[in-house]
């Protein structure tokens, strides 16, 4: 089920999995403003959908997404506007953190600037061979300080800063090397290799997954012993559950195990 109510947005159901669609190509899918409301509805939706499994962020056109529209920035040109601009743009970022559900991007083409934060920002992935990176905001003497947020989470500190300091456009083989994306496949390829991926995801237990991706987030903010003494109670909690009495009752009778439709009490991911 395709629904074509926004502007700048295309959402697909299929199942249990939903894809994001950036549609505004002949503008590279910038993040404007209106890009930005539209996905942070979108998210909100998500959100709140028990029925969803996993989403798919994915663009049209050759770009996957170039960052924040120049343009548009520079003809709203105060600093009440730009922060506005941002703070939005966090609160997408951080919507997608906070979903429930796995997010997979699809990266088809270019990523720079924001477009690269987008990438850095979901869960998980995957690149067509011709898709390209870079944190170039600093080409037009605009370092990439919000992106430098995500992208510094996924690889290492210097390969991070080279990116940011030069600006300069990495390919999706180097891109893969340091951990920005999973893996990179052939362009022809790309489409099934994602849907293969998200059929996997939304065959395990959603409240297991949920659990653990928002369990895997907080942690990596924590100390290693704070960490353990977080996510030990949550594992134990987590194997009281029905999924994980299921699952383990699957693997003993060895059979596919059926997991529990049901929307669980949402205090539990929250402790």
């Amino acid at each position: 089920m395709t629904k074509n109510t926004n502007t700048h947005l295309i959402i697909n159901i299929n199942d249990s999995i939903i894809e994001l669609t950036l549609d505004r190509p002949t503008k590279m899918n910038v993040l404007s403003f209106d890009m930005l409301t539209e996905l942070q509805n979108a998210l909100d939706m998500i959100a709140n959908d028990k029925s969803i499994r996993v989403v798919i962020l994915s663009a049209t056109g050759k770009a996957f997404c170039t960052g924040h529209d120049l343009k548009d920035m520079r003809s709203n040109y105060t600093i009440d506007y730009q922060k506005k601009l941002f703070n939005k743009c966090s609160k997408v970022m951080l919507s997608i953190l906070k979903l429930p559900q796995p997010v997979i991007a699809k990266v088809n083409g270019i990523a720079t600037a924001a477009g690269c934060q987008l990438v850095a920002t979901c869960d998980l992935a995957i690149a067509a061979s011709s898709a390209t990176f870079a944190t170039s905001g600093i080409n037009n003497g605009l370092f990439c300080t919000t992106p430098a947020v995500a992208v510094s989470r996924n690889v290492s500190r210097k390969h991070a800063l080279e990116m940011l300091f030069t600006g300069d456009f990495i390919d999706s083989k180097r891109a893969e090397e340091i951990g920005l994306v999973n893996r990179v496949v052939a362009d022809d390829l790309l489409n099934d290799s994602v849907n293969k991926l998200a059929n996997t995801l939304s065959s395990k237990s959603a409240y297991g997954l949920s659990l653990g991706k928002a369990a895997f987030y907080k942690q990596l903010e924590m100390g290693i012993s704070d960490a353990y003494s977080y996510t030990g109670p949550i594992m134990a909690m987590n194997v009281m559950d029905t999924d994980a009495a299921e699952g383990f009752d699957a693997f003993i009778e060895k059979r596919e195990p059926e997991w529990d439709q049901m929307p669980r009490d949402k205090s539990m991911t929250e402790e």
